[in-house]
């Protein structure tokens, strides 16, 4: 295969750019779809009925097999070829959002976004593992800098954008937008393929996969319908019970995964991942923040609309600081910390965001709210440009680039895992109702996770040359 240029770390500066931004755009599919699918979520339910249930669904049907097959993505992806694996991913996940365009019935629908998320479990960490297979040391910061930023991208346009095609087109004309981006990184891919394999290719655990899968699924579930239970106007699909022993399912199933990952000859997650300190700590680091911004991005859109009165648009566009910081300033962060070490970073970021949200537990009445919200989305949003791209080169710089597939899912499975446990947390926060001393507990819940996320990355977080493997 002479001229066609392989996926390797020796490879030249113009092979590399097209990697990171056929990267970029693979992920930039997974997350226009987070941003971009709520907003169409009424027209949806107008045209196709399925009320709130169907609202839901849709969204949490994606979430939960996203969350249940990452894992096993990330294996799949170490085992049979980053770029090979990245493109059939790119290749489903459009035709999947064609699907979910064309789709008569609710009920085809929501089938359409369960695999749509299977396409995507495969989108995110696919794409960074490429980038750890491509980059090394302070490019490779720089590289997740840029990465980071681009893919910020779609969190701002994609309700703006979402909003003018549901208003001029129709909500079906959202799903058929996935298709862009997704040419897109399969033209910049082109011919290149994998480099060769030194070692044997890894095989995948099958029992291992079926139990992370299962128990993800069904931990998920549980959350999303013991959250919907908490909230005012009960939107579960599933009784209190059931919910509940799917929660317990799911804790034994993962339990199970966990035991027999341990004792298999192939396991999915190998526990030497867990040996790399900044791996171990960066994951801890990532659960709690996470969790934060989770909450930082739900509640004070609920309250703005529901307590303060805003429209949607208005609320959604109080929040665009927060964005803009991240596009115009994370890549900037991620080449700093490739110079200095992402600790620093690490450190202050996730404390700065925390004095951010803490000045929203402040407000005491929705007439002058505005005064401290959006002053503490500008201070949080500074908070979040920099920790992003430094927590994220910490975390897959410890892992070795014939297992960045592997490390980049589970990072993801604990981001993702630790936002839905959040969410499903909100009703049991803020008291049932989003009000002004619900809205002050959730600031002040918001503020102490990402300040924990701050000490955790303080005291655990080693620059990397002194960083232990």
């Amino acid at each position: 295969m002479t001229g066609t240029p392989s996926l390797d770390t020796a490879a030249g500066a113009a092979v590399k750019n097209r990697l990171l931004w056929a990267a970029i755009l693979a992920s930039f599919v997974s997350f226009l779809d987070g941003s971009i699918v709520n907003i169409a979520l009424p027209a949806i339910a107008r045209d196709i009925g399925g009320g709130i249930v169907l609202q839901q669904w849709v969204v949490s049907g994606y979430l939960l097999t996203l969350s249940a097959f990452i894992l096993t993505a990330g294996a799949v992806s170490d085992a049979f070829g980053r770029l090979k694996v990245l493109r059939i991913a790119i290749i489903a996940f459009a035709a999947t959002s064609l699907l979910c365009a064309v789709a008569p019935t609710a009920a085809i629908l929501v089938v359409a976004r369960l695999l749509q998320g299977v396409a995507g479990a495969l989108l995110v960490p696919g794409s960074l593992s490429l980038i750890i297979a491509t980059f090394e040391g302070p490019e490779q910061s720089r590289a997740i800098g840029r990465w980071t930023s681009w893919t910020s991208v779609s969190f701002l346009a994609g309700p703006i954008v979402g909003g003018l095609l549901v208003d001029a087109v129709g909500w079906r004309s959202v799903f058929v937008l996935s298709v862009l981006p997704a040419a897109g990184s399969l033209l910049l891919l082109g011919r290149m393929r994998d480099a060769g394999r030194d070692a044997p290719r890894a095989r995948i655990d099958v029992p291992s996969a079926t139990l992370a899968a299962l128990g993800l699924g069904a931990l998920v579930t549980g959350l999303i319908e013991v959250g919907a239970h908490s909230r005012s106007g009960n939107t579960a699909t599933l009784s209190l019970p059931v919910a509940i022993v799917l929660l317990v399912a799911g804790v034994v199933l993962l339990t199970a995964f966990v035991l027999r990952d341990r004792r298999t000859a192939h396991p999915l997650v190998p526990a030497s991942l867990f040996r790399a300190r900044n791996f171990r700590w960066g994951n801890g680091a990532t659960l709690a923040i996470y969790a934060g911004l989770s909450l930082s991005s739900l509640v004070p859109t609920l309250f703005l609309q529901q307590v303060v009165g805003l429209p949607a648009t208005v609320a959604a566009l109080v929040g665009l600081p927060s964005t803009v910081l991240m596009i115009l300033l994370a890549g900037r962060f991620g080449a700093l910390a490739g110079r200095y070490g992402p600790r620093l970073f690490m450190t202050v970021g996730p404390l700065t965001a925390a004095i951010g949200i803490g000045l929203m537990a402040l407000v005491r009445e929705p007439a002058g709210a505005l005064w401290l919200i959006v002053p503490g989305i500008v201070i949080a949003g500074l908070g979040i440009a920099a920790t992003v791209a430094p927590l994220t080169a910490a975390v897959l710089g410890a892992v070795p680039p014939e297992q960045s597939g592997i490390g980049s899912a589970v990072n993801n499975a604990v981001a993702r895992v630790a936002g839905l446990v959040a969410t499903a947390c909100v009703g049991w926060i803020v008291g049932g109702a989003i009000t002004v001393p619900g809205f002050d507990r959730a600031s002040v819940v918001t503020a102490f996770l990402l300040a924990a996320g701050g000490v955790i990355s303080f005291i655990g977080i080693r620059n990397p040359a002194r960083a232990d493997a």
